[in-house]
């Protein structure tokens, strides 16, 4: 099986009413399925650097009448660049994003940010380069790599999901404040 979000999402365990950040939208399929699973009490926040992938993002939201679903012009890659709350958000989505990232420490800081105690981040990417699928041998990020720098950055393991055979995809959770 090749990348399927709406399954990887159903392993997420998204909940109705929450407050969900997809960092990287690309087409916006994670977009779509996370949006499908907060219901219209939740919100999905579309998150890229790429204005025309939002552009895209917002007219099939609209054709397709999602009104949970609001896109943010960002750079993932400063510090406060999604511009969203400090703990503001349930749920964080970086999917085949780490590849593309240079400074990756900064990014899973801002996600580490923006997620609320207890919140947990999805990481999807890569397993290796496949031949003109995917990204050039030497971006790839592999997943003890991806694994080392979440914990890094304060993660704490939560599991692995099914994200098909090209690619790996883990469960992190924000530590509970301690009181």
């Amino acid at each position: 099986m090749f990348l399927d979000p709406e399954n990887v999402i159903e392993q997420f365990n998204l909940g109705e009413g929450m407050y969900v950040a997809d960092l990287g939208v690309g087409k916006g399929e994670y977009t779509f399925a996370a949006a499908r699973k907060v219901g219209d009490y939740g919100v999905v926040y579309g998150c890229d650097l790429q204005k025309g992938n939002l552009t895209s993002l917002e007219k099939e939201a609209r054709r397709l009448g999602f009104e949970n679903i609001h896109t943010i012009w960002t750079d993932l890659e400063e510090p406060g660049g999604t511009t969203l709350g400090n703990a503001s958000m349930d749920a964080v989505i970086a999917s085949n994003i780490l590849f593309q990232i240079e400074h990756k420490e900064y990014f899973l800081q801002e996600v580490f940010r923006i997620l609320k105690y207890g919140g947990k981040a999805l990481i999807v990417d890569w397993n290796d380069s496949f031949g003109g699928i995917g990204p050039q041998s030497e971006a790839v990020v592999r997943r003890t790599v991806a694994h080392s720098l979440a914990e890094k950055a304060g993660f704490l393991f939560e599991k692995d999901v099914d994200a098909g055979s090209h690619h790996y995809g883990m469960i992190f959770r924000k530590p509970r404040q301690r009181s």
